[in-house]
């Protein structure tokens, strides 16, 4: 028992959060949590709440037994307590907390109607026993003597501490873990439940704390969302900054579609993975079908901004700086009562860090967000918490509960980038989107590499990878193209920039981290070449077409896409213009993919004869020169060009933003315009009603 609790319980401070989430179950309205004895060689921890307290029998039957399932059949029974609340333990396990914070243990406790029951352990006696059954554990049955006064609950003491170091930050972290026990975001608080922690020793730790709701509102940004499976509605705000006159404005959409990224396995998209799979694609319009075991689900995010320039127009930057270590992240709450560990400082559940890695332009990282993800306990049954009590089992239902979340803070971050360059203007402040796409990414690869003893393997390669970068960004200003950005050299390598960062805090075999980064640099190499080159030559546009159908056709099955592509029959022309291949190839790969993408969302899966079209040609009379013409049945865009083209911008959830920023890039080198079209200029079909882009080519002529 002592090693079960010991080794399933992570710290000392989650054995005490698990203690008040007991006191919860019991029915408490408060819980008390007193340390005393700090700074001396026998501190003592007491936890004592106003709960329905246990009979005798209770405390032998099913307290003294190790994962006795009283909670569980109470869940699947959804048999509610007296104050309408469903146990958030379930396997019996969580009582084994008092075994990880002390050698002596004490129990009284007292129910409505019983005599007091004490029961003391003493693990120093107890452990010379071989065997359990022949330790002895004192049960004495008394009249009341703490719960003297008719009172019921149970109190918990708990001496000869294992850890017997509780310093001022362990302090201040153990009252924000208990005090965060019960929501402190909106509608789902919870007013009949508190957790209270005293330090008599030393009261100024924990006094004249930061008020969080104080500190909340100073918040540039605020979003709120829901969905319940019919109906996803989001709120968006930006609060004004002072000093700053970007005006404040408000976004309310009250029936939007919630995009959610496809799942990394069951979607496996051929062209990444190098094989197509068979079976149910995951779907990327999220519906009640994924909600099935988790539940309508809610969200609320206050985000800020610590560039040095607007902490200083914001006032106290320390504090809210200070405030956002401690909090910042987002947490989840089932009935209002905190899921463990969510939002702490090493679980990145959600990818924030990992996507502004990838995206430092766009990302929301954990250390500028404080906020919450609200679930049902009845309905959000399939999440099942882990024994050591550090999130919820890694199942098919958590990981549609992060595709949902991912999904549902997508506005917040593509309304947010709209603010940001807007201020950013307006303070004379706008940097190179390719310096922090660049530098910053390899600057964390670079400090993960030295926590893992591999800097000397891997810090070469990305010196080479800033090299090329450096020289790559003086050429292309040399060619005069305003704003043209490094990023999507990044954005070429996404999936290889993922797995090195993953691999890298796993702590891998250095053979494999170096043959990620090699293969990167192979990949940069190439487009290095290319610019370097110019690698302009005479092209015939029928067989950039017809490469880029063969490299797509996998993915056209795998994705139930038919394809109507005149420019590679027989008897079509050949167009020349002169053009990068590789680039031009690249551009076009680009534009078929977000076409696949936003196609799946208005044809979902499930649907018989699925209506999704993409169709190729070539236009040798385009307006201005001849033009490749790209168009499908998606749903179309909803933004101008000027949007469609900027980096970084997307409605895609998980996405990048560089897509037609690349392409766009492209055909400025090929000395050409990306354009997009009405049907009617072109000679596109009229079935083909959702977007249309041309790569218009300068003509040989001209």
């Amino acid at each position: 028992m002592q090693h079960l609790g010991d080794q399933l319980i992570g710290t000392p401070r989650l054995a005490v959060f698990e203690l008040v989430k007991n006191g919860y179950d019991a029915d408490a309205s408060c819980v008390r949590v007193a340390i005393e004895g700090i700074g001396s060689k026998s501190p003592s921890i007491s936890i004592r709440d106003d709960g329905v307290g246990m009979s005798p029998e209770t405390v032998r039957k099913i307290w003294l037994v190790i994962a006795h399932d009283h909670k569980e059949k109470q869940l699947q029974k959804k048999q509610r307590t007296g104050k309408g609340r469903l146990p958030l333990g379930s396997k019996g396990l969580g009582r084994l907390s008092v075994h990880k914070l002390g050698n002596k243990i004490t129990m009284v406790t007292r129910a409505a109607g019983e005599q007091e029951v004490v029961v003391s352990i003493d693990w120093n006696a107890m452990i010379k026993h071989e065997f359990l059954n022949e330790a002895n554990v004192d049960v004495e049955v008394r009249d009341p003597v703490v719960f003297s006064d008719g009172s019921t609950g149970t109190s918990i003491s708990i001496e000869e501490l294992r850890d017997l170091h509780w310093t001022r930050g362990e302090i201040r972290r153990l009252y924000r873990q208990i005090t965060s026990i019960s929501s402190p975001f909106g509608s789902k608080t919870r007013d009949d439940f508190e957790a209270v922690l005293e330090v008599p020793d030393f009261p100024q730790w924990i006094e004249n704390l930061p008020d969080p709701a104080e500190l909340l509102k100073r918040a540039p940004w605020k979003y709120s969302f829901q969905f319940d499976g019919k109906v996803f509605s989001y709120t968006y705000e930006f609060r004004g900054i002072p000093g700053v006159s970007r005006e404040k404005r408000t976004v309310v959409e009250e029936n939007a579609r919630l995009l959610v990224p496809p799942a990394e396995v069951d979607d496996d998209d051929p062209l990444f993975s190098g094989k197509a799979q068979t079976g149910t694609l995951r779907k990327v319009i999220a519906d009640a079908e994924m909600l099935e075991g988790i539940g309508p689900i809610s969200g609320t995010l206050f985000v800020y901004n610590l560039t040095p320039k607007l902490a200083k127009k914001m006032g106290e930057a320390q504090l809210v700086k200070g405030f956002l270590d401690e909090n910042g992240g987002i947490r989840v709450y089932r009935d209002g009562i905190r899921v463990y560990d969510y939002g702490e400082r090493n679980n990145d559940w959600l990818g924030l860090d990992l996507k502004r890695v990838n995206n430092p332009a766009k990302g929301l990282s954990r250390n500028i967000v404080v906020g919450h993800v609200s679930l049902g306990q009845d309905e959000s049954h399939a999440l099942v918490e882990k024994s050591n009590r550090e999130g919820f089992i890694e199942n098919a239902a958590y990981g549609r509960l992060q595709r949902l979340v991912i999904g549902a803070i997508e506005p917040l971050q593509r309304e947010r980038e709209v603010d940001r360059k807007a201020i950013g203007e307006l303070l004379g402040d706008v940097q190179d989107p390719e310096t922090k796409s660049i530098l910053e990414p390899v600057g964390k690869l670079r400090l993960i590499g030295q926590k893992n003893n591999l800097s000397g393997q891997i810090d070469p390669l990305l010196d080479r990878i800033e090299h090329e970068y450096t020289s790559m960004k003086e050429r292309l200003l040399s060619t005069g193209i305003s704003g043209t950005s490094l990023a999507v050299v990044f954005h070429e390598i996404e999936q290889g920039v993922r797995s090195l960062y993953r691999n890298l805090e796993g702590k891998p075999e250095v053979e494999d981290v170096a043959d990620q980064v090699n293969e990167m640099m192979r990949l940069l190499d190439g487009f290095s070449d290319l610019l370097r080159k110019k690698d302009r030559s005479l092209v015939d546009l029928k067989s950039v077409v017809r490469r880029a159908r063969d490299l797509n056709r996998i993915r056209f099955r795998h994705h139930k896409v038919r394809l109507e592509c005149p420019a590679v029959e027989d008897d079509a022309p050949s167009v020349r213009v002169s053009c990068s291949f590789g680039l031009t190839l690249g551009a076009i790969t680009n534009v078929i993919d977000n076409a696949i993408f936003w196609m799946r969302t208005r044809w979902p899966d499930e649907e018989d004869g699925s209506g999704r079209a993409l169709y190729l040609n070539i236009e040798p009379d385009f307006e201005g020169g001849p033009a490749i013409v790209i168009a499908d049945t998606g749903p179309g865009f909803e933004d101008s060009p000027m949007d469609l083209v900027r980096p970084f911008y997307t409605r895609r959830p998980d996405g990048m933003g560089m897509g037609l920023y690349y392409a766009n890039m492209v055909m400025e080198l090929n000395d050409g315009e990306l354009t997009f079209p009405d049907v009617s200029e072109t000679d596109v079909p009229t079935q083909y009603d959702g977007a249309v882009i041309a790569l218009r080519f300068a003509s040989l002529e001209g």
